[in-house]
């Protein structure tokens, strides 16, 4: 029985190594220059990528920081709505210099990570606020 289980396992094709993006567990720096080089090509994954997730970071920042000050009311999520809108419009149409078109438009490049950037920060404003000041 043994023998069986020895010989599917060495019937088994071996994974081939695949090429390592990463240099030691860190993003190489070609990807990392990527994301302030306006020469730079991108696709609409990569770029969507990027909105999203800069929208999470922007999100997780400001709910930790509108929490930690106490600030309550409706102008302040007023506000960071603004002031992400903001940022990553001036981070495709200034930094990258992108042509929105390529992309589906101001609309979709501006909605890329909207929502799930708005429950994280109201999420983070919210627990801060709630551990930190009751």
């Amino acid at each position: 029985m043994r023998e069986r289980k020895s010989a599917k396992l060495n019937q088994q094709p071996q994974p081939q190594p695949q090429l390592q993006h990463h240099q030691n567990g860190h993003l190489s720096p070609f990807k990392l220059a990527k994301l302030l080089d306006p020469d730079a090509s991108w696709d609409k994954d990569q770029l969507g990528d990027v909105l999203h997730w800069t929208r999470q970071v922007l999100g997780l920042f400001c709910g930790l920081i509108w929490g930690a000050i106490p600030l309550v009311g409706g102008i302040w999520f007023l506000l960071f709505a603004a002031l992400s809108t903001g940022i990553i419009y001036a981070y495709y149409a200034i930094v990258l210099k992108v042509d929105e078109e390529e992309f589906g438009g101001h609309g979709a490049l501006l909605q890329e990570g909207l929502f799930a950037s708005i429950s994280v920060f109201l999420l983070a404003w919210i627990l801060v606020y709630s551990l930190a000041h009751f």
